[in-house]
């Protein structure tokens, strides 16, 4: 009998232990993001941008995007799926007018990752988004030409490719070709667009971003 209470006693604490040691990934990044929502009221309506570092990164994207009453919700290194397992999270509670997504990059460099699987993963994702939000505006923006990830420039191109032609089925949603833009008029890369780890972008990158992405957002 004291062995059964000693474990049932003991069973909760095993249980936050072995959790602690298998939490899914950026599980802390985002309990922050929540805790800064207890905090800090976030926008009604936002127009939200979600993915990875490129959006995280954007330190001034709530300024530039003001009039939009934009909200910044990336998470550094996440790839495709995470985004997909965190929508009840980051996403589906703000109630967005219109979502703005970057994903895809962060999958290139494992070897086992084809365009198809990039491509199946953002649809994945678009899906689970279109089921609770089947008629909110999506923006999603290209994988962009990083210098740090060049070895992965023909998968990259192919998945921009898949998913622009998936997408351009889809009611309500818009593809940005940053990709091109990001480009010399020879097609080279260009090296100045990003800070000193060639992956994320300085201003003069965003300033890009901007200029491409704006026309198709959707005002207050």
């Amino acid at each position: 009998m004291k062995k059964i209470l000693f474990t049932l006693i003991l069973s909760p604490f095993l249980f936050i232990a072995t959790f602690a040691q298998n939490k899914p990934a950026f599980w802390d990044d985002v309990q922050t993001i929540k805790k800064y929502d207890q905090m800090y009221k976030p926008p009604v309506h936002p127009v939200l941008f979600v993915g990875s570092s490129s959006i995280r990164k954007w330190d001034d994207l709530t300024q530039v995007f003001a009039k939009y009453n934009a909200l910044n919700r990336g998470i550094g290194g996440a790839v495709t799926n995470d985004i997909t397992f965190y929508l009840n999270d980051i996403v589906f509670p703000y109630q967005p007018r219109q979502i703005v997504l970057y994903v895809g990059e962060n999958d290139l460099p494992d070897a086992q990752t084809t365009p198809d699987s990039v491509l199946n993963r953002t649809v994945n994702l678009y899906k689970a988004i279109r089921a609770k939000l089947p008629n909110v505006p999506i923006v999603y923006i290209s994988i962009k030409p990083s210098p740090s990830r060049n070895a992965f420039k023909e998968k990259a191109i192919a998945s921009n490719a898949l998913i622009k032609t998936f997408l351009s089925k889809e009611a309500n949603t818009k593809y940005v070709d940053v990709y091109s833009l990001m480009l010399t008029r020879d097609g080279k890369l260009r090296p100045e667009l990003f800070v000193e780890d060639m992956l994320h972008m300085n201003a003069a990158g965003y300033a890009i971003w901007r200029k491409a992405v704006a026309p198709y957002l959707v005002k207050k």
